[in-house]
């Protein structure tokens, strides 16, 4: 599989929830026929890693919500990016992004907004989610329950990542990661 057909997902996760978001945004945008997906984890990041985000065909940053941001491997990574800014060596490379918290809105939103203001500088084309609100967003069992477009919003108990985030929002990273995948391969 040709590496301009990679879809990276770019995550930190603290606790697991969070990775449990993007294995699912990974299946998400493995399922789409031609597309190839790869999980990078932020915390262990390699030389190779940076090579293969620059050669993907999109980005999809993922990080846990804490204190109204994203973790702070997260930020060293967007700080290290920089360097590939520079140059701008991610331009009209698509983006997406996603995040998870323990509340219901924890300011999830500011991290979703981090993450779009970090793919514009790079010249980065954004993806939201191109999908309605859950006619009932008390029902962890549904689509988009937290109501978000810019990106996916999951929420998780304080509890182990094998029992939350729901799978409703497990879904939602599903469907977000094949949405993602087929832009990034319609604009080749």
């Amino acid at each position: 599989m040709s590496s301009s057909n990679t879809i990276v997902i770019a995550c930190h996760s603290g606790y697991g929830h969070t990775r449990k978001i993007a294995q699912a945004v990974q299946a998400g945008a493995a399922s789409v026929a031609g597309a190839h997906a790869v999980l990078i984890d932020l915390a262990q990041l390699k030389d190779a890693d940076w090579e293969l985000m620059n050669q993907a065909r999109a980005i999809i940053f993922g990080a846990p919500t804490y204190m109204g941001g994203p973790s702070a491997p997260f930020k060293a990574f967007a700080d290290t990016s920089a360097k590939i800014w520079f140059t701008q060596g991610w331009k009209d490379k698509v983006a997406g992004g996603f995040t998870c918290s323990l509340s219901m809105s924890g300011d999830k939103l500011s991290t979703l907004q981090y993450f779009n203001v970090l793919a514009m500088q790079h010249g980065m084309i954004w993806v939201g989610t191109g999908m309605l609100p859950s006619q009932k967003p008390g029902d962890p069992l549904t689509l988009n329950r937290l109501g978000a477009y810019l990106g996916v919003m999951a929420q998780a108990d304080n509890v182990p990542a094998e029992q939350s985030p729901p799978q409703g929002d497990v879904d939602t990273g599903f469907a977000y990661g094949a949405r993602v995948a087929k832009v990034a391969l319609k604009l080749a």
